[in-house]
C-alpha cells in the first residue's frame, strides 16, 4: 500500500471523528489521532493536508455532494461514504498533482474496505458526476 492510500485512510478516520464530534477543534482531533502513533512524515503530512483541506472547503465540497447525489440528502449518506466523497472531491477540485483517475480508484478501494456493500458503486456514481460537472475545471487532470 502506498503512503497516500494510508494517508487517505487516516484522513477518513479523522474526518469521521470530526463528523461525530461536531464543534470539537480540529487541532484536538489531529493531536489525539497522531498522539500515540508513530507515523512516517509523508503519511502524516498528506493526511493533514486532506483533513485541513476538506475542513476549510467543506461548504463547497458539500454543495458538490448535494448537487451530484441525486435523491440523497447529505444527512442520509452514511458518514463513512460522506467522508470518502469529501476527501475525493477535495482532491479532484483542489489538489493539482493527482490525476482524477487515481483519486476515483482510491476512493472506490477505500469504500470497499470501510463502507457498506453498495458504497463503492454509490461513490463511483457521485464522483463521476462531480468530474463531469467540473470537467472544464479539471480537464488538465483527466
Amino acid at each position: 500500500m502506498g503512503f497516500r492510500r494510508k494517508a487517505r485512510e487516516y484522513a477518513l478516520q479523522m474526518l469521521y471523528q470530526c463528523d461525530l464530534n461536531r464543534g470539537r477543534p480540529l487541532k484536538e482531533v489531529l493531536e489525539e489521532f497522531f498522539g500515540e502513533k508513530e507515523v512516517p512524515e509523508d503519511i502524516r503530512n498528506f493526511s493533514i493536508l486532506l483533513v485541513e483541506g476538506v475542513t476549510d472547503s467543506l461548504e463547497a465540497i458539500d454543495a458538490q455532494i448535494r448537487s451530484c447525489a441525486e435523491n440523497w440528502s447529505l444527512e442520509r449518506i452514511a458518514a463513512v461514504d460522506r467522508n470518502i466523497l469529501r476527501i475525493a472531491i477535495f482532491e479532484i477540485l483542489f489538489v493539482r498533482d493527482i490525476p482524477v483517475r487515481v483519486t476515483l480508484n482510491e476512493a472506490i478501494e477505500i469504500a470497499k474496505k470501510y463502507g457498506q456493500e453498495e458504497s463503492a458503486s454509490f461513490i463511483n456514481g457521485v464522483l463521476d458526476r462531480v468530474v463531469w460537472e467540473n470537467r472544464d475545471r479539471v480537464a488538465d487532470k483527466l
